[in-house]
């Protein structure tokens, strides 16, 4: 296995990323409510195979409560091919943002989108390969989506193969009628 890097502690509830700093050699979260540097952990809990620790935090300040999420990630670079040939870093954040436009005003929680997104994740790292086509994720991602929600599938298909017509769309809802 890879070795791997801590990566940026951010809210889940909030999608906002949080203020780290340094106070007597440990590393602490800010509060993103009143920025003071006093947070405690209230509750910790580990998920995805142990490579993400949740933890509820509450500030001592202003005594909101929040969640925070570690994840621990690869220091090895995935590079994504576009399909106009530029290269961007593999971005999980992007991805899960992707997958969550999908699924807007479905009953589809966030958790089992990052479970797909890590899952997507893994199949990429595992293939061994430092570069992927654009092409590869988006059908990874279809995929993921097609066991969670059928809409959110028919959503993400039309974006990614960008239907352009009422054709297409029936094309695809008949090929996913064919399968069941």
């Amino acid at each position: 296995m890879a070795p791997f890097d801590l990566c940026t502690i951010y809210s889940v509830k909030w999608h906002l990323d949080l203020t780290l700093f340094e106070k007597e050699g440990a590393v602490r979260v800010r509060c993103f409510f009143c920025g003071a540097d006093d947070t405690r952990v209230i509750e910790t809990r580990t998920s995805d195979e142990g490579y993400v620790i949740r933890r509820r935090r509450e500030c001592l300040q202003c005594q909101h409560r929040f969640t925070t999420q570690e994840r621990l990630v690869e220091s090895r670079l995935l590079w994504v091919i576009k399909k106009d040939g530029r290269r961007e870093s593999f971005d999980r954040d992007k991805l899960l943002h992707g997958l969550v436009r999908a699924c807007e005003k479905l009953p589809v929680s966030i958790e089992r989108l990052e479970e797909a997104v890590s899952r997507i994740e893994a199949k990429l790292r595992d293939s061994k390969q430092g570069e992927i086509s654009s092409i590869e994720v988006g059908e990874l991602a279809m995929q993921e989506l097609q066991e969670i929600h059928n809409v959110a599938y028919v959503r993400f298909a039309s974006v990614y193969r960008e239907f352009t017509d009422l054709s297409s769309f029936t094309a695809e809802i008949s090929r996913l009628l064919e399968k069941k």
